[in-house]
C-alpha cells in the first residue's frame, strides 16, 4: 500500500478526480461528480472523522482518495491511497502540486 496527500484549490477538484480517474482506468461520470460535490460540504480537514472516502476502481489499477475542505478556506486536503503503483504515485503527485497552483 501507498500514499501521496497534499491539497489542491476547491475549485480544481473535478478535474482533478477526472484525470486520476484516468490514469486508474475508472470513468468518472456525472453521478460521481454529484456524489463527491455534496459529500465534501460536510467535511473538515481538522476533525479525525471530517474526511470523505471516496474509491476510484479501474480495470487494473484501484486508489481511494480521501478529501476534505480546509476550515475557512477554499483548498481541499487530498490523499490518495491504495495499491499505487510507481507511476500512479508519480501522476497523483503531480496533479496536486499542479493543482495547488493559483
Amino acid at each position: 500500500m501507498a500514499e501521496v496527500g497534499g491539497w489542491i484549490w476547491e475549485r480544481n477538484l473535478r478535474s482533478f478526480l477526472e484525470l486520476l480517474s484516468h490514469y486508474v482506468g475508472y470513468n468518472f461520470d456525472a453521478t460521481d461528480w454529484e456524489t463527491v460535490a455534496l459529500a465534501i460540504e460536510e467535511t473538515d480537514d481538522e476533525r479525525a472523522d471530517g474526511w470523505y472516502a471516496y474509491p476510484l476502481v479501474g480495470e487494473a489499477q484501484q486508489a481511494e482518495v480521501r478529501l476534505a475542505r480546509s476550515a475557512g478556506g477554499d483548498e481541499v486536503s487530498v490523499t490518495v491511497h491504495g495499491p499505487l503503483t510507481a507511476d500512479l504515485r508519480l501522476r497523483a503527485d503531480t496533479l496536486l502540486s499542479a493543482y495547488s497552483m493559483r
